[in-house]
């Protein structure tokens, strides 16, 4: 049997470790003014600071959601078996990251994918195992797999993937989901977690993040079938099975498109 795990997280800045790294600066300061501070260190021409993108150390995670397939053989259809997200509103972020190590940890050891994950999910969940002291042996190499290679087989980064590496400019979600004609980001953009889980939103988030997933799903599917990874057979099959698990598991709004999508490409 094979197994992959279809991951993404949002983010909110970590004050802590910002009031840290500032020192005596910071001493006194409110968080908003704070947030602010730390975000004219890496603001760029024109930006709001108090809104500026910090980098991956000072990231802590809102909100994790995966998407868990596997198939029996290499000529059969991939079969979703489970998709869920935890966010901090409900869930402390140790127990969050604990429960992703588990799902990673679990045989037979998964191929992981998302979309940059190499470039931020990734290193921010180092990061945060390093912030909250939670053990992720099997994310780093303990259950065999070697996620840290860009170039690998077991962890695959579409955006890096596609951009032959970063040699052209690396698309974005909504753009490689375009391809498969499915319209990404809808509702909610990366700019609006940070205020939607200050405002105790944190349900609405974890839906956005599904909804990513499900879209990296849609075009992970499509990339494996154009590289010859998978037959036409066996893709139709994997779509097919995707657009009948969102069908039962998934009534919101939010994911018709991607169960129409899928449907679509299991006909197409």
């Amino acid at each position: 049997m094979d197994r992959v795990v279809v991951f993404d997280i949002e983010t909110v800045p970590d004050l802590v470790a910002g009031r840290a790294l500032m020192g005596a600066e910071a001493d006194g300061l409110p968080d908003a003014l704070l947030r602010e501070r730390l975000g004219a260190r890496y603001a760029r021409d024109g930006q709001d600071p108090a809104t500026a993108f910090l980098k991956p150390p000072l990231h802590a995670v809102a909100c994790l959601a995966l998407l868990v397939a596997d198939r029996e053989g290499h000529d059969e259809p991939w079969r979703v078996r489970r998709l869920a997200a935890r966010h901090t509103g409900d869930t402390a972020e140790a127990e969050i990251l604990a429960l992703f190590e588990r799902t990673v940890a679990a045989r037979p050891a998964p191929i992981l994918a998302g979309f940059n994950t190499s470039g931020f999910d990734l290193p921010v969940l180092r990061y945060r195992a390093i912030a909250t002291g939670v053990a992720m042996p099997a994310l780093n190499g303990a259950n065999g797999r070697n996620y840290g290679y860009r170039y690998g087989a077991d962890h695959i980064d579409l955006a890096d993937r596609l951009s032959g590496f970063r040699a052209s400019p690396m698309p974005s979600l909504a753009e490689a989901a375009a391809l498969v004609g499915l319209t990404a980001k809808a509702g909610m953009h990366g700019a609006d977690v940070e205020p939607a889980m200050a405002a105790g939103r944190g349900d609405e988030v974890a839906i956005y993040c599904e909804t990513d997933v499900c879209a990296t799903w849609l075009v992970l599917l499509r990339f494996w079938q154009a590289l010859g990874a998978i037959g036409p057979d066996a893709a139709r099959g994997s779509f097919r099975a995707f657009a009948e698990f969102l069908e039962e598991h998934r009534a919101e709004p939010d994911f018709a498109q991607h169960a129409e999508v899928a449907a679509a490409l299991a006909v197409g």
